[in-house]
């Protein structure tokens, strides 16, 4: 398994430094070529077919398929018919994407319909679909009457479902309560206040921005700074998860925040909290996760309550031997231009030295025309490691800071990489007892390294060698191994130790003959340094020494089998050599040649017979078909009589039974013909 070493280090290191990047970026063209694919040509519900128009148009997707017919088709229908309410909201919101041609008394007949609903309805979740599809209509058909006769009536109704938390239950004989209800809530109160004939009571709307407050308090964060929200287990079970449940809330939100007349005290950072916990998830590849990411980040990117802003990094791994710029972004959510700011480098430190800052306020450059901010040159203090920069946006308009939510310092982890120097390696045999050098050789780790020496038991075998970076101070890399290999492929990896200056290491073998398993023989030295910030880690053969070990005494420990390789499997097997016995002897030529004639005699014997009996015609059918059949029966017999010498001679068993099936099915019918024809004949005589 060592003997990939090399290759699993490589790997494990790339590994680190990828998985290290958190900050998540805005939509982009990923999301757009996702929804190509997530999205197709067809839709088994109207709510899929508004999901999937509602993404393409937040977007802009340009090559998206023309289902404008088919769909439209399906809205009208819908509409004109009793469906339930449900499908009327679906078939509402699809068209005021595709705007279809719809007769406006089906708009009054559908607002009457939905207002008795309203009236009448006793969960959450009607009034929910009845008072957003009326929204709807009022926006797609100005002149349908969609107001509410009693919209504080119904403001109540809805507000007496809410709990001490902030979250809601779906009916008064429900006591269950959801944060997912939540939404739907303040969604529906949203659409009750647009519909209201006159305006509501503003105490009841300062009671829903203290139901908010309070569902905030609830919300769930992670380190990083992410918000989001989680529907608790009630009853034992989970209503939604978090991404249904936050995308709820979100769309609940923005919408009531959008349809009163003041302001929704909440922290930006929680807003932007929020924005990362959707940038976070990546691209979804359900296609219902992935129309709430891009709906609840478009409402968040045109919200009345803070716009997030988001600080993205193209790279987090610089390299000081290519003398990497650092770049960094500054936009929406859903990728648009930020408003004139300054990103600011306000410190950067190790993370095992927090107190200790590498260097401190630098403020970035802005390249006007990449969009981008930049830092051109890492202070000379910079050397090769791991780092966390903390960054710090700040708005040229200070009247932006209540539109926009920048959230205070970022932490972002970045790691400098850089080629680190290997030099004063020396390889030596020591004296076991005195611990003078009895040979030692310095090493060229950059060149081709051949090393040839020997030992025994009694020695010991010292290794050191070096390690600086660019800037000249000494690196510690997370592996350093020096490895034995024996002539039978058994292997030993050990450790090399770090004293502060240098690495080194002394191999005792005296103390290792047991190990060794007092193999005497041919070691194969490697070393392997290796690090997530070295540009050139390395897994390099150093040549060999011949090992002079003791014989083993009875109870020593027996040498382990070698590990299977799993791949081994999988190569050319080993050569089968087939034995085949010598075949039996055989008579004499002469003997088998009497015998086939004695084979033939009775033959012979039939043929004399049928002389002697005198062979005739005169039944052979005259007529052609009657003949054709006696022919085709002849020829027939005459084929089953050919076929028992090839399988004689060379057919297998199971191709002459086939054959044979054939054939006696053909024989079964032109015999059957044929004698038919006979017993015709012959009764026509008797007759006669």
């Amino acid at each position: 398994m060592a003997r990939y070493l090399g290759g699993l280090l490589a790997l494990l290191f790339a590994a680190s430094i990828c998985g290290a990047v958190t900050i998540p970026g805005p939509v982009s063209d990923a999301h757009r070529s996702a929804a190509s694919e997530l999205f197709g040509d067809s839709f088994s519900s109207l709510e899929d077919a508004y999901e999937a128009l509602r993404v393409f148009e937040i977007l802009g997707v340009g090559n998206k398929p023309d289902v404008s017919a088919t769909t439209c088709k399906q809205v009208v229908e819908n509409l004109g018919s009793s469906s339930p309410v449900k499908d009327l909201f679906y078939a509402l919101k699809v068209n005021g994407i595709l705007k279809c041609k719809v007769n406006a008394d089906v708009f009054k007949d559908i607002a009457v319909r939905l207002k008795a609903t309203v009236n009448d309805a006793s969960t959450l979740v009607d009034m929910y679909y009845s008072i957003g599809s009326l929204v709807l209509i009022k926006d797609q058909a100005s002149d349908v009457d969609v107001l509410l006769a009693d919209a504080d009536g119904t403001f109540h109704s809805i507000k007496a479902l809410s709990q001490s938390d902030g979250r809601w239950r779906y009916s008064s004989d429900n006591p269950e309560s959801s944060t997912f209800a939540a939404g739907l809530a303040l969604e529906a109160l949203a659409g009750v206040i647009s519909l209201a004939s006159s305006e509501i009571d503003l105490s009841r709307v300062n009671t829903v921005k203290n139901d908010i407050l309070k569902l905030f308090d609830s919300i769930e964060k992670y380190d990083d700074g992410t918000f989001y929200f989680d529907e608790k287990f009630v009853g034992g079970r989970e209503h939604q998860g978090s991404l249904y449940t936050t995308s709820s809330v979100v769309r609940g939100l923005t919408t009531f925040a959008s349809a009163i007349s003041g302001k929704i005290n909440l922290p930006g950072d929680k807003i932007l909290g929020l924005a990362k916990f959707f940038l976070g998830i990546g691209i979804p590849g359900d296609a219902k996760d992935f129309f709430n990411q891009v709906e609840s980040l478009s409402l968040l990117e045109n919200n009345r309550i803070s716009i997030p802003l988001v600080l993205s990094l193209p790279e987090t791994v610089y390299s000081l031997s290519k003398k990497d710029q650092l770049k960094v972004r500054v936009n929406t959510v859903l990728g648009s231009a930020a408003p004139p700011l300054t990103v600011k480098l306000v410190r950067a430190f190790r993370p095992d030295a927090k107190d200790s800052a590498v260097f401190e306020n630098k403020e970035l450059q802005y390249d006007k025309s990449n969009g981008i901010h930049v830092l051109e040159v890492f202070p000379g203090n910079v050397d090769v490691g791991t780092y966390v920069f903390v960054f710090e946006i700040v708005l040229h308009d200070s009247a932006g800071e209540k539109v926009f939510a920048t959230g205070g310092q970022i932490h972002v982890p970045i790691y400098v990489t850089g080629i680190i120097e290997v030099s004063n390696a020396e390889i030596a045999g020591l004296d076991s007892d005195l611990g003078s050098v009895e040979t030692q050789k310095k090493l060229d780790l950059a060149g081709n390294v051949v090393v040839e020496l020997s030992a025994n038991h009694l020695q010991k075998l010292h290794f050191s060698f070096q390690l600086t970076t660019p800037h000249g101070h000494a690196f510690k890399p997370h592996q350093a191994f020096f490895k034995l290999k024996h002539e039978t492929n058994h292997e030993h990896i050990f450790v090399i130790g770090n004293t502060g200056k240098k690495f080194e290491i002394v191999l005792d073998f005296l103390g290792l003959v047991e190990k060794f398993y007092y193999l005497s023989g041919r070691y194969d030295i490697e070393l392997t340094v290796g690090d997530a910030v070295m540009e050139n880690s390395f897994l390099r053969p150093l040549g060999h020494v011949d090992l002079e070990l003791p014989e083993a005494p009875e109870k020593a420990s027996r040498l382990p089998p070698l590990p299977v390789d799993p791949y081994s499997r999988y190569g050319p097997k080993a050569e089968i050599a087939h034995i085949f016995r010598a075949p039996e002897k055989r008579p004499p030529q002469n003997l088998s040649l009497t015998f086939l004639s004695l084979t033939l005699l009775p033959f012979i014997g039939f043929l004399v017979g049928l002389l002697r009996l005198g062979v005739n015609f005169k039944n052979f059918p005259s007529s052609a078909a009657p003949a054709t059949y006696a022919i085709l029966f002849h020829l027939g017999i005459a084929a089953v009589l050919f076929l028992y010498v090839l399988f004689w001679l060379k057919l297998d068993l199971f191709t002459t039974l086939k054959t044979v099936g054939l054939l006696g099915a053909f024989l079964m019918f032109v015999g059957h013909r044929i004698l038919s024809h006979l017993a015709s004949t012959s009764s026509k005589l008797k007759s006669a």
